[in-house]
């Protein structure tokens, strides 16, 4: 595929390939960008930018409104294509195209209800005759920059919202999977989105990202990606807003008095989804002495009759990681943990890129599988004597964006819900749950600032305060 800069479909000399996880065959190639690229890019984004201002609300709506549609009529192959380049498997690259629909739409209702306050400014001590208000303008150009692991549904989350709010948007999509990045421009293209209001660059991260997020041109960022890079990308910044999206090592705790049939399956379906390449995937189970056994025991046959394989077979219920290189790093945690005295009860062999479900029992917090971010498929059970000690160990982290609790007991989890530092908390469910329209987004290392349409866009606007005085 061509990527698209300045208003045309453009190719380059120098290209990357763009594998598919399972088998290293090709699917397809995308042109590298080079620095000047990134210097048109900007460019003309500030006029793309102006042409989304000279909008209404309801034209914007009506734009996404169409490309939504678009985006359903093709669901099938986008759906394929995503699997291809990213290993999903194929009911889940299904149910990600539903959801980036979902994202637009909501993102196209959005449009229409960008609203401001009235003030009351005369409930100020001597204050008379004054009138005041606020309006929500766009920030002008967006830059956003997406991860691999939801290659279609989190570029919707940033650049519908962006879009909607009236901005132009500088699209750099993660390199492993580029393709379905660029079909949804061809669809908001052929919508009617003004030529210049976006661009999408393929290529390197250092060139592409630093060059834009470190451009005064850019006032707003929208990343999700590893906090490693967040970082970097918010040091080279300056002055603009920032929405980080990064990772996290989510933990689940377990009660005595849970359902345990019931946390088996949600443990199992939150650890394992995409190969575990989740932000908010279950990878910590914290889980009281009492109970442990049992539910290990109920999780294990579950685990076992996951396939793990080709993406593209219907059958197959986990895919490969992303590239072989993650594989073999969750491989050698997992070698490292059981070292330290962990027990691989299931799962733990790797063919290629492919990592067989796995569950580890016995873990503690000085092992890499329960300190950082695994992003794979795995997860470790570690032992509780009690509600302290659960809480005390869920926190016991950089990161915080999500957590879950299986308890009866109202008290308890309303404790869980003001005690554990997340973003999102789960009561009687795992931490891997988020429905487009809400706010989401993390505490601590795990990022500032919140996605979900509505929420987007208030971070992709300004507020100006207008006072009439008589």
């Amino acid at each position: 595929m061509k990527f698209y800069l300045n208003g045309s479909w453009q190719q380059r000399d120098e290209r990357i390939e763009v594998l598919n996880p399972f088998d290293g065959q090709v699917v397809d190639t995308v042109p590298k960008a080079t620095g000047q690229d990134v210097e048109d890019a900007l460019a003309a984004a500030v006029k793309g930018a102006e042409d989304m201002k000279g909008l209404t609300g309801y034209q914007r709506y009506e734009i996404l409104n169409r490309a939504t549609a678009l985006l359903r009529e093709r669901s099938e192959d986008i759906a394929r294509t995503l699997s291809s380049e990213e290993g999903k498997v194929l009911r889940e690259a299904r149910l990600e195209v539903d959801r980036a629909s979902q994202t637009m739409e909501i993102s196209s209702e959005e449009a229409k209800r960008l609203t401001g306050e009235v003030l009351p400014l005369d409930g100020s001590k001597d204050v008379q005759n004054k009138f005041g208000f606020t309006l929500r303008v766009p920030c002008g150009v967006v830059a956003a920059i997406a991860p691999f692991n939801f290659p279609l549904n989190l570029v919707c989350h940033k650049v519908g919202p962006a879009l909607a709010a009236g901005n132009s948007v500088i699209l750099k999509p993660a390199s492993d999977t580029p393709l379905v990045a660029l079909k949804l421009v061809e669809i908001l293209l052929e919508a009617g989105l003004p030529p210049l209001a976006i661009s999408c660059l393929t290529g390197s991260g250092k060139t592409i990202g630093e060059g834009i997020c470190s451009d005064s041109r850019v006032r707003k960022i929208s990343f999700t990606g590893s906090r490693e890079v967040g970082e970097r990308i918010c040091n080279v910044a300056g002055i603009k807003k920032v929405t980080m999206e990064l990772g996290s090592n989510c933990p689940l705790i377990v009660l005595p008095d849970a359902d345990l049939n019931k946390v088996a399956d949600v443990a199992v379906a939150s650890a394992y989804a995409n190969a575990g390449q989740v932000c908010i995937s279950t990878q910590r189970m914290i889980v009281m002495d009492s109970v442990r056994e049992e539910l290990i025991s109920i999780m294990k046959p579950k685990i076992e009759s996951l396939k793990a394989g080709n993406q593209l077979d219907e059958s197959t219920g986990v895919g490969p990681m992303v590239r072989e290189s993650d594989a073999d790093r969750v491989d050698n945690w997992i070698q490292e943990a059981v070292l330290g005295g962990a027990r691989v009860v299931c799962g733990g062999q790797r063919d290629g890129a492919v990592m067989q479900p796995t569950l580890i029992d016995r873990a503690d917090h000085s092992m890499k599988v329960c300190r950082e971010e695994l992003f794979g498929p795995a997860v470790s059970v570690i032992s509780a004597s009690d509600v302290d000690e659960a809480i005390r160990m869920a926190n016991d982290t950089e990161f915080g964006l999500g957590a879950g609790v299986f308890t009866q007991n109202i008290d308890t989890a309303m404790r869980f819900a003001r005690e554990v530092d997340s973003g999102n908390i789960h009561i009687n469910w795992g931490p891997m749950w988020r429905i487009d329209a809400m706010p989401y987004g993390g505490l601590k290392g795990s990022g500032t600032g919140k996605e979900g349409p509505k929420y987007a866009i208030e971070e992709m606007t300004e507020m100006k305060t207008v006072v009439i005085h008589s």
